[in-house]
């Protein structure tokens, strides 16, 4: 089993640790804020306050002993680009970093990132396309209280127009597309009714989301 080291604990970096970890990985997380550190010590396998920048920090902790990591260093651009290239240089296999735009992206790429991602960049995209795929959305977490979900419309929701199951205000959720067949509704009006078999691509807080997945038995 492949064994991950994450370095930065912001919110992205401690999403990507703790579910890897919550999928049974090995993770050693990184982060040179203790709070960080501490806040997710007993979700991953290691959690160590260090500097990712100090080559001989790393080789202490065994970095070079995984088999990928995961780089995300807030907007500390040069930190983000030594410690790639300081990981690459141990010779760990494979180095995800995060970049906040594409020129930093191709200084990383250039000094041996193995993948650059783009999160902020990257979940507008995500959803568009899954959004006119056969699937459309299963969830996504845009932010750690809110997310996106899709729903298969309930028997008390067939039948029924948008103004008249009132989601905004019994569940401070807004529809934002509808699924029937291969046909996709983006940005339906109140006048649209629900009929059985459609899909709802839904957006809200979690906990209304999960009031939402319980429709029939709220009403």
């Amino acid at each position: 089993m492949k064994q991950f080291v994450v370095i930065g604990l912001g919110r992205f970096g401690s999403s990507v640790a703790t579910t890897l970890a919550d999928n049974g990985y090995d993770v050693l997380a990184i982060d040179q804020d203790e709070e960080r550190v501490q806040s997710i010590s007993n979700e991953v396998t290691h959690a160590v306050e260090a500097d990712a920048t100090d080559e001989e920090a790393l080789k202490t902790l065994g970095v070079r002993n995984f088999d990928v990591a995961v780089v995300s260093i807030g907007d500390n651009v040069s930190a983000n680009i030594l410690c790639t290239l300081i990981l690459k240089e141990l010779g760990v296999p494979y180095v995800i970093v995060k970049a906040p735009d594409s020129l930093h992206g191709k200084v990383l790429t250039k000094v041996g990132a193995d993948r650059v991602v783009y999160p902020e960049r990257d979940m507008g995209a995500r959803i568009a396309h899954n959004l006119i795929s056969s699937n459309v959305l299963d969830y996504i977490e845009f932010a750690p209280e809110y997310g996106v979900i899709e729903i298969i419309a309930t028997n008390k929701m067939i039948g029924k127009t948008l103004k008249e199951l009132e989601f905004r205000s019994k569940f401070n959720v807004n529809v934002m597309a509808i699924k029937r067949g291969e046909n996709l509704n983006v940005s339906p009006g109140a006048g649209d009714k629900i009929l059985e078999g459609d899909r709802l691509v839904v957006m809200g807080k979690n906990e209304s989301l999960e009031q939402l997945k319980n429709y029939d038995d709220n009403q």
